[in-house]
């Protein structure tokens, strides 16, 4: 659905009341502040009908004299419902869930070799792996993402699941399936090699790379394009960011979760937050013609 600018205002009118007065109908609305200027955006089919409420209302009903009848509350859809509009993003979990499978969770060497990012073979009680460059020579590109699919045991699995879950679905709905595909893919790209170029030659997987890129852009984009979509509780992005600075302070490590893909986190981040950029600045000037 497109939005427009209804209404173009000096910062020092009050729009306080008039925004309350489309909360209470609500109407779906967002306010914006550009070039010295508050920016009240409605969708394009009820933009003229608002625009003649403000002219009634300026101030908004703050004695609420209008008679606005009271929606019924919508009916948070089912399961079924949310993976019908969720494809993609049950997609790469269903993929996930085969993988581990396929791999017991990081137990079985001879078929977790298919999915790293660099191929191997063990020899008695060490792996010898195979250099990048042989296995890119030989055709074998997909190593190059596959590894977000590996994860080494259920909790690994669960964690990373349900947050890709929380946030595959919220970049799915507003930008579509085939951008979180393509986000998806470009984030595990970013975050397997980041890591290889840090740890060299050694095993890691897992959706934890990708997840910080999907935190990055709705974080960044929802500051340059405001939308509920991507509007995430300010608990969830500082206790994700402080998680990455304990895995990267070493503490987690030390308490007994194993090796942390440290530089995979980080990694994603950096390239998460400029996609959000550059998708939040697009959108910005695409609502702004």
């Amino acid at each position: 659905m497109s939005v427009v600018a209804v209404l173009r205002l000096p910062l020092a009118v009050d729009l306080s009341g008039f925004v309350k007065l489309l909360q209470r109908m609500q109407v779906p609305h967002r306010v914006s502040e550009e070039a010295g200027e508050q920016v009240l955006w409605v969708p394009a089919n009820i933009s003229e009908d608002v625009r003649s409420l403000y002219e009634r209302f300026p101030a908004g009903d703050p004695d609420q004299q209008l008679d606005i009848p009271v929606a019924q509350t919508m009916r948070r859809p089912g399961f079924v419902e949310q993976l019908r509009h969720s494809k993609a993003t049950a997609g790469i979990l269903l993929l996930c869930l085969i993988v581990g499978a396929v791999t017991v969770l990081g137990e079985n060497l001879s078929t977790m070799h298919w999915f790293t990012f660099l191929d191997f073979r063990v020899i008695g009680d060490y792996i010898e792996f195979t250099p990048l460059d042989e296995g890119l020579a030989a055709g074998q590109w997909w190593r190059l993402v596959t590894p977000m699919l590996i994860h080494f045991g259920f909790l690994h699995l669960a964690m990373n699941g349900m947050w890709y879950w929380e946030l595959g679905r919220r970049i799915e709905a507003r930008q579509g399936s085939i951008n979180l595909i393509g986000l998806t893919l470009l984030f595990s790209l970013v975050s397997n090699y980041a890591q290889y170029w840090f740890s060299g030659a050694t095993l890691f997987g897992g959706l934890s790379g990708v997840l910080y890129g999907l935190l990055g852009h709705c974080w960044i984009f929802q500051l340059l394009s405001p939308n509920p979509a991507y509007r995430l509780p300010r608990g969830v992005l500082v206790m994700m960011l402080v998680w990455l600075v304990l895995c990267l302070s070493g503490l987690v490590s030390m308490i007994g979760f194993g090796e942390i893909a440290n530089a995979a986190h980080v990694g994603g981040l950096l390239i998460g937050c400029f996609t959000g950029l550059l998708g939040g600045l697009y959108n910005r000037r695409k609502l702004a013609v």
